[in-house]
């Protein structure tokens, strides 16, 4: 990636704003033939009921015969039968005064090739119908009445290759402009420019493409057509399976989805980085995480919960891991015997995504390579799960990593540098991108971590916890563990930790410690823009995201 997002030549500047030019040329062309098309006279044309600008499309206005259908769902059996298509109008090429092509897309990339040729014999096609099909935009909205044909040859330009539609009526439903924004050929680039810095269409090239690439910015510009891209349709349709893989594997194991509030009246978990907004005379906050809330479940008499929603966090983080609103996948436990059994929960309900997501969304996870290629995400063999210390993944990566890291400590956090090294030495060593990083030191976790007491110390005397991180292509997308579930032992941590303990929030906390007996817990929080983003081996975080929030960024 570092290569790509370099700055390019003066040579790749001007091809760039060659191709540029030639995309506004082609807009152009688009926009005279729509204006050619609208002074076509309808008078004595024996095709005029059978196309226009209808902006609805009832039944009255095609064959009773005809069956409503979707790309996707057009097959073999449909050959010879009349069907009524709903879709884009992704591009049109005139072949004669008599005859045009035209491409039809909906639901990401399903994709139909559409044939208008005038005739004389019932269905009647006129040559006026053919020159107004021709000047549609691009990305307008249409309905069309066709005969399912085979083709004499497959459609190597859209995905249903073996069927066309000869079209015998079509209408107008919402017409998009003469000039787009950005193409749909240009939204389906990859992006490379992820910066804060305003950058028009065409000002980097993608590699191996003759369509000019956009910035990340001007996508979000242009949200209809980025939304609209397959790439991020495809995208779109992984995290929502992503999700449901989630629902499903907990509920078949017991848990209870509830409902954590975004609003709260103090801190979360004492932290600074929070946004404050006023409320009826007070102050109010985003919650950074549903923390206190999942174990006020667990203290309410929920054994296993989980949740699902928005977390946000104030950090001035501009980079392609952060984002200052993100959706969180959280889940808090009772623990019987050993924190472990959180910790297995957890990876499996991670290996049941990524194993699921391989099986069920095959095409969505190609349509996603074929933009942004990546190397395939491996995963451990059942049974042997790579599961290392935090001493255990520091050393790894002293005696393996690069020389730079030679003299990490065992009682200190790792760094992002050193997390993305020891991925790298872990997928050398294990042929694995997904592995787990537990006994975190007790300095590089909240106070609300456990002590493991029966462990020795590392480094210069520092305890370590019964906490663990979870890793995909080196980088963190899960960080859990258990909790301290007693009041006095939870007091003289948070005091360790520097917290008032009667500080607004952190008093209420620990209030329902001391209000009732809590069972020992645990859980942890995914990061499911990561998860999403990671496994594809995307270049940014923010490509995961339906609407990316930054500390730049708060539109759309």
């Amino acid at each position: 990636m570092e290569e790509s997002t370099a700055p390019t030549s003066k040579k790749g500047a001007k091809k760039a704003e060659a191709k540029a030019k030639k995309e506004a040329l082609k807009a152009q062309r688009a926009a005279e033939l729509a204006a050619a098309a609208a002074n076509v006279t309808l008078e004595d044309d024996p095709a005029a009921e059978s196309y226009g600008d209808r902006r609805s499309a009832t039944s009255l206005l095609f064959s009773h015969a005809a069956e409503e259908v979707e790309i996707r769902s057009l097959n073999e059996s449909h050959i010879g039968k009349t069907v009524i298509v709903r879709a884009w109008l992704q591009n049109s090429r005139v072949q004669s005064a008599k005859m045009g092509f035209l491409e039809l897309r909906k639901s990401g990339n399903w994709s139909i090739q559409g044939i208008v040729m005038a005739s004389e014999e019932e269905p009647i096609v006129s040559r006026r119908m053919v020159k107004w099909v021709m000047g549609i935009n691009p990305e307008s909205f249409v309905a069309v009445e066709a005969k399912v044909k085979q083709p004499l040859e497959p459609i190597k330009s859209c995905r249903v290759e073996g069927l066309e539609l000869h079209i015998t009526k079509c209408y107008l439903l919402a017409s998009a402009p003469s000039m787009l924004g950005m193409t749909l050929a240009v939204a389906n680039q990859p992006i490379v420019n992820f910066s804060d810095d305003k950058a028009p269409v065409g000002d980097v090239q993608a590699d191996k493409t003759t369509v000019p690439a956009a910035s990340m910015l001007t996508h979000l510009d242009n949200i209809a057509m980025h939304k609209r891209s397959p790439v991020q349709q495809a995208i779109a349709d992984i995290r929502i399976e992503v999700k449901r893989l989630f629902r499903s594997y907990l509920e078949d194991r017991g848990f209870k989805e509830f409902e954590p509030p975004c609003l709260i009246g103090a801190a979360s978990e004492g932290g600074g980085n929070v946004f404050r907004l006023p409320y009826f005379g007070e102050e109010a906050f985003l919650a950074q995480s549903p923390q206190f809330y999942k174990q006020f479940e667990i203290a309410g008499g929920r054994e296993r919960v989980f949740s699902i929603g928005p977390v946000f966090r104030a950090e001035n983080s501009n980079t392609a891991r952060h984002m200052t609103e993100f959706t969180g996948l959280d889940i808090e436990m009772e623990i019987k015997e050993s924190y472990t059994e959180v910790r297995d929960i957890l990876e499996g309900v991670l290996l049941y995504i990524f194993r699921g997501i391989q099986e069920r969304c095959a095409d969505a996870i190609a349509a996603v390579q074929s933009v942004y290629p990546s190397e395939p995400f491996l995963l451990p063999e059942p049974g042997k799960e790579v599961r290392l210390t935090f001493a255990e993944a520091q050393k790894l990566l002293r005696e393996e990593g690069p020389p730079e890291f030679a003299n990490v400590r065992d009682d200190e956090d790792m760094s992002t540098p050193q997390e993305k090294a020891l991925g790298e030495v872990v997928r050398s060593k294990f042929k694995t991108d997904f592995y787990v990083i537990d006994k975190f030191p007790e300095t590089a976790r909240p106070f609300y971590a456990k002590i493991d007491d029966t462990a020795t110390p590392v480094g210069d005397g520092v305890r370590v916890t019964n906490a663990f991180d979870f890793f995909a292509r080196n980088q963190e997308i899960l960080s859990g563990g258990q909790r301290i579930n007693d009041a006095v032992e939870l007091e003289a941590r948070i005091r360790a930790k520097g917290v008032d303990p009667d500080s607004a929030g952190i008093k209420e906390y620990l209030a329902v410690f001391r209000s009732v007996g809590v069972p020992s817990h645990g859980g942890g929080g995914i990061g499911l823009d990561r998860v999403v983003a990671w496994y594809l081996g995307l270049p940014s975080v923010h490509l995961a995201a339906y609407y990316p929030r930054t500390p730049k960024r708060l539109s759309p």
